[in-house]
């Protein structure tokens, strides 16, 4: 009877023993995951900053890139942009402290401006901009009832907004006023009636919220410079001529282009006040890649005559 008994008793030890040692390893074993997923989250977060600042590096290294044709505009006394410019010459990925360094960078004045549409001060609409921007929509197959939703979006609020608008966006999840006045940055887009992913995708290489009033006739798109005018969009030959042209010489002045093409000579005086051969808005877009880690920021600057790059707008990926 005290035998089994003492049997009885060895064999809880036992088991108490396995489980005290099952319990001990499990814990060891969840602080050692802990541990190491603690150390590849500080590594990533480590890759993820280094690849940040790189990206930021590329921004720099465009500033740099600007100021240097502007300094070189003024040795040469030719003020103009084209995309022969180092600014605009396509950069291969840079290896920097084990990482890559990649930048592009986009005069914003090759684009049309979505705030012309309204008059800044009235608040009225710009109907020759809202002109060129519905020929805009027509020649990339955008559906021209989108345009009325951006007026209003940044018509400002005087009841110029119908009732049935202001209701639609205020009915969303999450609801949200209008803007009601200028658009600061291109994402707003995505913010209006109808804008999906898709159409903004299509359009948003094309246009600009900066306050640009006139289009370079050396770097716009061949889509741009068609929706100028009625006459440039009903009449293609006369934009490849423009093109053929720019790529041979750049234009100097907007009169150079209006010479040199004579099919422009019937609406030369309209085209001339749209076009210009300067840039003052430039966005550089740096992207930094470490260890698998990626970050892209893009930053829009006003250069000055200086050559120093003002910020405009800022956003990181």
């Amino acid at each position: 009877m005290v035998t089994a008994l003492y049997r009885r008793e060895r064999g809880v030890a036992l088991l108490t023993v396995l489980l005290g040692i099952a319990l001990m390893t499990l814990i060891i074993v969840d602080f050692a995951m802990s541990a190491g997923l603690g150390f590849v989250s500080a590594a990533n977060q480590a890759n993820e900053l280094r690849a940040y600042y790189l990206a930021r590096s590329g921004v720099n290294v465009g500033l740099a890139l600007l100021a240097q044709d502007e300094r070189t505009d003024v040795q040469t006394q030719n003020p103009i942009d084209t995309l022969d410019d180092v600014w605009a010459l396509p950069y291969p990925p840079m290896t920097l402290q084990g990482g890559t360094v990649a930048l592009t960078i986009v005069d914003e004045t090759r684009k049309l401006s979505i705030n012309s549409m309204v008059d800044p001060g009235s608040g009225a609409p710009n109907q020759q901009a809202i002109q060129r921007m519905e020929q805009l929509f027509t020649i990339l197959d955008i559906n021209r009832d989108l345009i009325q939703g951006i007026v209003e979006w940044i018509t400002p609020a005087n009841g110029s907004l119908s009732p049935t608008g202001a209701d639609y966006y205020m009915g969303l999840r999450p609801p949200y006023q209008p803007r009601y006045g200028a658009m600061p940055t291109i994402g707003d887009l995505q913010m209006v009636k109808g804008i999906d992913e898709a159409v903004f995708n299509r359009l948003r290489q094309f246009l600009t919220v900066m306050p640009e009033t006139q289009v370079n006739a050396n770097t716009a798109s061949p889509q741009v410079l068609a929706s100028l005018e009625p006459e440039l969009m009903a009449n293609q030959k006369i934009v490849e001529e423009i093109i053929a042209a720019r790529a041979i010489r750049p234009f100097g002045k907007a009169d150079d282009l209006i010479n040199d093409i004579p099919g422009v000579a019937p609406f030369r005086d309209r085209l001339k006040q749209v076009l210009t051969t300067r840039s003052d808005f430039f966005t550089i877009v740096g992207m930094g890649t470490y260890a698998g880690a990626r970050k892209i920021v893009a930053g829009t600057f006003h250069r000055e005559t200086s050559g120093i790059g003002t910020l405009a707008t800022w956003h990181e990926d």
